[in-house]
């Protein structure tokens, strides 16, 4: 499987690159620090609900969207660092939950 884009590089490279828009700019419209914005942009850390729903709200696709970029991408990295025996079904009155 090929690992998914931190929803920061999409927002940077689908949104913010095409339309010629500063991180300043909208750091300060969305009331974020250019540094704390900068941060997720280059994948340093991750999408939080606050500015998912900032960008929602500044018109900027949904916040469930940027959620769910940034649940696919911690999944991914998750299962890459895994280790041990991966954990098995548990059994319940004879049925298998999955």
């Amino acid at each position: 499987m090929r690992k998914p884009a931190h929803p920061g590089e999409i927002l940077l490279d689908g949104f913010i690159e095409p339309n010629n828009i500063k991180i300043k700019d909208l750091s300060q419209h969305l009331g974020f620090s250019r540094e704390t914005l900068s941060r997720v942009l280059h994948a340093k850390t991750p999408m939080t609900a606050n500015l998912a729903l900032k960008l929602e709200e500044a018109g900027i696709s949904t916040a469930r969207l940027w959620l769910d970029l940034q649940t696919e991408y911690d999944l991914f990295e998750l299962k890459q660092k895994r280790v041990g025996e991966p954990i098995k079904p548990f059994i319940f009155d004879n049925m298998v939950l999955v």
